[in-house]
């Protein structure tokens, strides 16, 4: 197993190396404020407009990146930096919360598949590795038995978040591409902050990568313990 945690260990590094670099950027394009002076809430409020979205609020929620979009209640939350600042970083994030605000109203497939998977990774992400333990704990060594099954349970609820984690993909760099394409299109901002936006919703849709290689990896590891090489 020298050659996973190996795996595991680039991954973790790699992870830190987005992470890092993208609060970085995010710093660094900040400081870029925009001509137009329009705030991150406005900025949104436009973009959903532009697109015919008349039933969706732009809100300011609490805390740091804890921007999203809600489908349930059809609200783009945005930061509180996000929303009260006028700079290409928080363009960027704002228009690409609203990105999923326009997959919702066009049912894009990809958000539809994540939407109903929600349910089911909310029950996996907890339980899944109590199981695993649950099961090597009740005697999973001991043959086809209680433990096996529990352990195979497990597996499968973690097989569902990996699965999850690469849906995931395509739903936000799709919501980036939206984004970037009505910020170019509609020449909401300078070439310069255009390309500080674009810069940082690459590095942003990078940790979602990364997350999803570190999900498989655990993934396959486990499954190496509990079905073996074969």
């Amino acid at each position: 197993m020298g050659t996973y945690y190996l795996i595991l260990g680039a991954i973790a590094l790699v992870s830190w190396l987005v992470s890092s670099t993208l609060k970085r950027k995010f710093a660094t394009y900040s400081k870029i404020h925009l001509r137009n002076g329009m705030s991150g809430a406005e900025i949104a409020e436009k973009m959903l407009l532009d697109h015919g979205i008349k039933d969706v609020k732009v809100v300011s929620t609490a805390g740091r990146l804890t921007d999203h979009y809600n489908p349930r209640d059809k609200t783009v939350n945005l930061s509180e930096a996000v929303y009260n600042e006028r700079n290409a970083a928080a363009a960027a994030v704002a228009a690409h919360e609203c990105g999923h605000a326009v997959q919702h109203a066009q049912a894009y497939s990809w958000l539809q598949l994540r939407s109903t998977l929600v349910p089911a990774v909310n029950i996996s992400s907890k339980l899944s590795m109590w199981l695993i333990i649950g099961g090597l704990i009740l005697g999973f060594g001991a043959g086809v038995g209680l433990g096996y099954w529990v352990v195979v349970l497990g597996f499968v609820l973690m097989a569902v978040a990996t699965a999850f984690s690469f849906v995931t993909l395509p739903v936000e760099y799709d919501a980036s591409n939206r984004a970037l394409a009505w910020l170019k299109n509609k020449h909401m901002l300078s070439q310069e902050e255009f390309k500080g936006a674009e810069d940082a919703l690459k590095w942003a849709a990078r940790t979602y990568l990364v997350a999803a290689l570190g999900s498989l990896a655990t993934l396959v590891y486990w499954g190496l313990q509990i079905f073996g090489s074969d």
